[in-house]
This record gives structure tokens, sequence and C-alpha cells, in this order.
């Protein structure tokens, strides 16, 4: 019988590159020096050279690029092989991220549409008692159905904030949404499995084929730590905002495992591997998704270097109302403001927001998330004194006392946490 639904609402590198100097996020203030008709004062801080990322591709076209996955044309393009494209803040202003402005990111070859995909299965093996093989339909009729709304990230967002550059996409932060996903609890199929005492990894495979065309090499394999993958929000998808599962983002079957890299919510996925260490798939090893387990020189190379497996997202927060770049009747002495934050295994506590460059700050109204790992969205009204140009500061606090930096710290070579304050400019008169 089935079980009935149950609604729990209450990165490696590119081969296309933006050029500059990895601050991606300050480049629309200078380029708003046109559209506002301004001066800025900190123009001269700006970083020069830089190419839009659409003119940087091989492909000339990338809104029809965006268009061949059903993505809005508003989302940057900044890798096409494979394909990778983000959003940037202000199309993130929805409570739940529409499936066209939620982000992109292919490690390899998608794999073609499944012509039944009822019948997709996966494989779960390894150390387990009892080995099973799944369809789509087996496991919406033996396991509870539910649907979390859950923050999916890459883990290179915020890359291009680093200086010197690091390697790979040039994300800035729009590498990341918040969908309503439905499936089941991966905790479920995998206790039907019957881990064996010994089971301490997972390791996930997919469908996607890698680049090279070679039909022996994996494109990514990562996994978590068996904790994690027990966790009452971690999950095996079906839906995506009430839909079926897009193919773009891993249909008709994929794994979230919300709060950790995007990269380890193994899209098109077949078969899941209990492992008593370790996964060492690709991704898993050397500086892939891999951090300095100690503070590294900036710009300096991994030998010698001791790296851990990147698993909690950092804390980042974002203004998605207004653009950056916007231009406010004269005499505007009320700034409306509304953004998010999320902060991976850690909870937002509050965000602030700053008009002055950080001397003071203002608390949002925060609301409450339908569940964990739900962004929290924010609201805010902030006087204004003059008219002028503006900078918006926002910073977000974790429950554990974590706050968003200045700058980006903890340089690595893959560019992996970069999660300096949200800025953006305004112009009022």
């Amino acid at each position: 019988m089935k079980t009935p639904h149950r609604d729990v609402r209450a990165d490696e590198g590119s081969s296309q590159q933006a050029q500059g100097t990895g601050r991606r996020d300050f480049l629309g203030l200078a380029g708003a020096v046109t559209v506002l008709g301004a001066t800025l004062p900190l123009a001269r801080n700006m970083p020069g050279g830089f190419v839009s990322t659409a003119y940087a591709q091989d492909n000339p076209d990338p809104a029809a690029m965006l268009a061949q996955v059903g993505k809005n044309s508003g989302l940057s393009v900044i890798g096409d092989r494979p394909f990778v494209a983000e959003a940037p803040e202000h199309l993130l202003n929805d409570d739940t991220t529409p499936i066209d402005k939620f982000f992109v990111r292919q490690n390899g070859i998608p794999p073609e549409a499944p012509g039944d995909a009822q019948a997709w299965s996966i494989i779960v093996e390894g150390s387990v008692d009892n080995p099973l093989t799944l369809t789509l339909a087996d496991l919406k009729q033996r396991f509870e159905n539910v649907t979390f709304r859950m923050v999916l990230e890459c883990g290179g967002n915020g890359r291009s904030f680093f200086n010197p550059p690091a390697r790979g996409n040039q994300w800035t932060n729009g590498g990341a949404g918040c969908a309503e996903w439905t499936g089941v609890r991966l905790r479920d199929v995998l206790l039907a499995a019957g881990l064996k005492p010994s089971a301490a990894y997972t390791g996930h495979f997919g469908a996607d084929s890698h680049l090279s065309g070679d039909a022996d090499r994996e494109v990514i394999s990562r996994g978590v730590r068996i904790e994690k993958a027990l966790e009452e929000h971690s999950m095996i998808v079906w839906g995506m905002n009430g839909q079926d599962l897009p193919l773009v983002h891993g249909g008709p079957l994929r794994l979230i495992i919300p709060g950790w890299p995007g990269s380890a919510s193994q899209k098109w996925l077949t078969r899941i591997l209990i492992r008593d260490d370790e996964h060492d798939g690709p991704g898993m090893t050397g500086t892939s998704y891999r951090v300095p387990a100690t503070p590294m020189i900036p710009g300096s190379g991994p030998e010698g270097v001791e790296f851990r497996i990147l698993e909690s997202m950092p804390l980042r927060s974002i203004v998605s109302s207004p653009a950056n770049g916007t231009r406010l009747p004269a005499g505007t002495r009320k700034l409306e403001l509304r953004g998010a934050a999320w902060g991976g295994d850690v909870a937002v506590s509050a965000v602030h927001v700053s008009l002055d460059a950080g001397a003071t700050w203002h608390a949002v109204d925060l609301q409450e998330p339908r569940n964990r790992y739900d962004w929290r969205r924010w609201t805010a009204a902030i006087d204004l004194p003059s008219d002028g140009y503006y900078e918006i500061w926002a910073r977000a606090t974790g429950e554990d006392g974590t706050m968003q930096p200045h700058v980006v710290g903890n340089w690595n070579p893959q560019g992996y946490g970069g999660n300096p304050m949200h800025r953006l400019a305004v112009l009022v008169g």
C-alpha cells in the first residue's frame, strides 16, 4: 500500500573563466557608472580588464544556451563545457526559487531522458545486509514521501571573491537556490538495506558521462559520512517545486544532501555504495572539494599542505531587492530591502545591514524557516539621510556566533568557502 505523502513545510575547474581580480560582486557597481550616469567614489577600487562572462564563452549566444535548458535569460553563463550558469542576486527574490531561475552545475555530459522515468532504478550495496535494487516507482510505494524546502549550493559558490583568483567557475553568490524537494528520506532506504555496524561512508554514482567521451572514466563520485546520510533531511528526490525533477537538475532521480556542497547531491543517481572507509571517488581526493586544515599562503601550491573534505557550507546572506545599480527618485528617504540568508549545517540567527561601510548596523526582520536547511528570508526598511550614492552591505550571523567576513579568507587552490558580505550600490536622485 502506498505510504501517504507528508508535506513537511510548517567544484572543480571550468574550461572558461571570466577575467578580473575575483571581486565580481563589485563589477555591477563599476558598471553602474554608466547606468546611473554618475561617478562612483569607489571606482578606483574596481577591477580592471573585466570581460563579461557571456562574451568569455565559445558559444556567442548564451541566451540560446539558457533557453535550451529552460532557464531565465537573466542567468549568467559562466561555463560552457560543462554547462554552468548562476543567478544574479536580484533573481533570487522568491521565497521558493523557481526552476527557471535555479543555478545549473554540470560536471560531465547528462544522460538522455529515459523513456519511462518510473522504471529508473538505483542499487544500494556494499556494507549492508540486504542489497537493494529499487525503481523510482518502488521508492514512491515503499517509503514515506516527504517534501522539504531546502537550499542547494555549489561547493564553489563565492569563488570569484578570492584574491589571487582561484581555479574554476567564477561564481559570485548565485550558485545557490532554495527549492521544494519531494522524495524519500535517504535514511529510510539505507535502513531498509540493513547497514552493517562497520558502515562509515557513502559513495554516490550517476549516469552522466565524462567530457572526454571515455566510457570507462567516472565524471564525479562523492560521498558523505554515514551520520550525514542518516539525517532526517538527506533525501532521494524525484520532484522539484511540485514538478517532476527536470533532467538538467538530475532527473528523474537524484540525491539532496542539504547544507553540504551540491556535488555530494549526486544527479542522475544510479548507485549508492556503503563503505567501511572514506570514499575516494573522483571529487574526493587531492584539492577537489577539500580545504586546507590550516591557513595557507594565498596563491601558493598545495604541496605539503594538509587538506580536509569540505562539508558544511559557510554562512551567506544576499540582498535580492533592490537590484545592484538601482536608481531611486530624488527625495526617497526610505529604502525597502529584501534578501535571504543560509548557513550549511549552522542555522542563521541574525542578519544585519549597513549603509556606511560597516560603521553602523541595522537588524532586519527574519522570516521563520519552514524546516531545517530552508533559507531565511528577511526584510528591512532603512532611513536615507539624503540623496546620493549608497552601498548596502549585508552580514549574516550563525547560531554558533560566527559572522560573514568583510573579505574572503582561508584562500585555497580551488576557491571553496568564499563568503564575504554581499555589497551592492544604489543611487538616490
